[in-house]
């Protein structure tokens, strides 16, 4: 139990999606998770009968982990896909009793599992559970897991890269909030935190998924043969960042503030990824599809469902404010046209955990 305890401490910064169910929740503006979670639906569906190994005897309690699900409701959406998918498999195989399930809901502590519980579906086909905690570390007994799913949250560092908080250092992002068009120094510092984070995640599950088991999973990517400095994601953070620029030339803000204030959020290649999961070695990919979608520059309330908890610890809630008034009168401007044409990419893929 001691080591059990190591591994769960120090486990980075947390990085809560806004609570509740109100304007600026993540509840009521997670349309593109949303989009992703049905987009992957067939996948899922499919990919359990093909992929998902019945012992003889079957089993009789299947076991699912959404990691990263934040206050929903777009985790009941895929926990039911993962569900029907199972049940199906079953029905192929001519099984006359069905398992049960049961379902872990995790995200950091400071995750609105309140929101979470509070609507749940009436007519639930599995037993609910939640399990706070980083999924950069262990979370659950070994071999306890049958299928673990997560979306739009692996791009979630356990913290920005301490090199960057250095003002002196060539590393440090100095006018900048995320990486993106940023020098190769900054790009490869964030490249090294999201492999140490990955090889930390993996090995996490590889612990916890038993034999056979399957993860799937859904994150924001980049093509392979660019360079990190080129990730799609920087048309979202623009608004963001300009805004806090106005507000250090102003002498609202200051220019250590802005040069210290990083996004711990990283978009990888498909030759990273393959890469950690091969050192890793307890886990072959079953399934790899590359996925290309056009999505609106983001609005005030999308961008502060997701950022505003951390922008807040980093800011203050005045400044705080203030950012997303700025965002929301910069958005404004914005043609409908030019807002509609952003297209970034997207990896879904299926990893099954090896017999070793």
């Amino acid at each position: 139990m001691e080591g059990l305890g190591k591994e769960r401490h120090d486990m980075g910064e947390s990085f809560p999606m806004t609570g509740g169910n109100g304007y600026y929740s993540y509840f009521k503006n997670s349309d593109v998770q949303r989009t992703a979670v049905e987009m992957a639906k067939s996948m899922i569906l499919r990919w359990i009968i093909e992929h998902l190994d019945l012992e003889e005897a079957s089993f009789s309690l299947f076991t699912i982990a959404d990691l990263g699900c934040a206050s929903g409701p777009n985790t009941f959406i895929a926990v039911d896909n993962i569900v029907q998918g199972v049940i199906n498999k079953y029905k192929s195989k001519s099984y006359s009793n069905l398992p049960e399930f049961q379902v872990y809901f995790n995200d950091h502590t400071a995750n609105d599992f309140n929101t979470l519980f509070a609507n749940l579906p009436s007519d639930l086909g599995y037993f609910a559970a939640g399990v706070p905690g980083s999924f950069h570390g262990r979370l659950f007994p070994k071999s306890s897991l049958n299928f673990v799913y997560s979306s739009s949250a692996l791009q979630w560092l356990s913290r920005t890269p301490k090199e960057l908080s250095e003002l002196n250092s060539s590393t440090c992002n100095k006018g900048r909030i995320h990486y993106a068009n940023a020098s190769n120094e900054v790009g490869k510092a964030y490249s090294a935190q999201y492999a140490k984070d990955m090889e930390c995640f993996l090995a996490a599950r590889a612990e916890e998924i038993a034999p056979g088991g399957l993860m799937a999973m859904i994150i924001p990517s980049r093509p392979d043969g660019t360079l990190p400095s080129q990730c799609a994601l920087s048309h979202v953070f623009s608004l963001v960042e300009s805004s806090i620029i106005d507000m250090v030339n102003e002498g609202i803000v200051s220019k250590d503030q802005l040069d210290l204030f990083n996004l711990p959020l990283y978009s990888p290649s498909e030759e990273e990824l393959r890469a950690l999961v091969e050192k890793n070695g307890y886990f072959s990919f079953a399934e790899f599809e590359t996925h290309e979608f056009s999505m609106p520059l983001p609005s005030a309330e999308f961008i502060r469902a997701a950022l505003e908890n951390l922008i807040r610890n980093s800011f203050g809630s005045e400044i705080t404010e203030q950012i997303f008034d700025r965002y929301s009168a910069k958005f404004a401007e914005i043609s409908r046209d030019t807002a509609a044409h952003c297209s970034s990419i997207g990896f879904i893929f299926l990893l099954k955990r090896r017999r070793i």
